[in-house]
């Protein structure tokens, strides 16, 4: 069971993947994985990508194993010194430190850095909700204005839809007078025909045994029942006014005889 559970991370800007297996060790106290190690350097002279410290001598740049096996610790401190054993416990515990004092480092520039774009987010995100807040104030005074029009044009159309109502009623009741008295003047118009057709029958000559007719002024007819009431002649023959062929020879009982020479 592991007594850490630190991990370390590849120091390549652009990496920062866990190391396992193989790692490349600097001077410079950087760790890098096989594969940027491996391409990075293998170039003369060999920079580190992380601090660009020059790194030309033999043992700056080594090439360890994270798992060692068990037979490798056995022997790779084996015969040494307790000093030179301590100074080199020494030496991996400060590579360690540094590691971890770096990641620490690098994630609090990240969290800074974080609360940063935090803060600017919510800055901008403050700004986009009052003017959002404007806008919606706006739309909801615009609504209100509309709200107030649409219920001023629904009280104009109730106003003009009762006078319409109005207007019909009193349409319908000109409609009704229009047609009673067209009816009545057609009524009137046949009753005139009826009576102007009566009046052009000729009246008898001569009154009925035992009925004297008494002398009165009469109206002559109209003619074809177009006479006005100022072409109406009247008479004063007791018989009743007489038409053209009547008036053409007097009756034999009122002939006058001439005495003879």
């Amino acid at each position: 069971m592991a007594l850490c559970e630190d991990t370390l991370f590849c120091n390549f800007p652009k990496c920062r993947a866990k190391l396992s297996g193989f790692a490349w060790v600097t001077a410079c106290s950087h760790a890098f994985c096989d594969q940027h190690g491996s391409g990075e350097f293998s170039r003369s002279p060999a920079i580190c990508p992380a601090c660009s410290s020059a790194l030309s001598g033999k043992l700056d740049i080594v090439r360890t194993e994270l798992s060692p096996s068990e037979e490798y610790k056995a022997m790779v401190l084996a015969g040494l010194r307790p000093e030179t054993v301590l100074d080199i416990c020494a030496r991996a515990l400060a590579f360690w430190t540094y590691q971890v004092h770096q990641e620490r480092l690098f994630q609090e520039y990240s969290l800074s850095r974080a609360e940063g774009q935090l803060k600017q987010m919510e800055k901008v995100l403050s700004q986009q909700s009052q003017s959002r807040e404007l806008e919606l104030n706006a739309m909801r005074g615009e609504i209100a204005s509309l709200k107030r029009v649409m219920e001023e044009y629904k009280r104009k159309y109730s106003e003009v839809s009762e006078r319409l109502m109005e207007r019909n009623r009193q349409y319908q009741k000109l409609q009704g007078l229009y047609d009673s008295l067209r009816l009545r003047n057609m009524v009137v118009g046949e009753r005139e025909v009826v009576g102007g057709g009566a009046m052009l029958r000729p009246y008898p000559s001569e009154p009925p045994p035992g009925l004297q007719r008494p002398i009165t002024p009469r109206p002559s007819p109209q003619v074809l029942g177009m006479a006005g009431e100022g072409e109406r002649f009247f008479t004063l023959e007791p018989e009743g006014p007489k038409n053209f062929f009547q008036f053409s020879s007097p009756p034999k009982d009122r002939r006058c005889i001439l005495p003879k020479k």
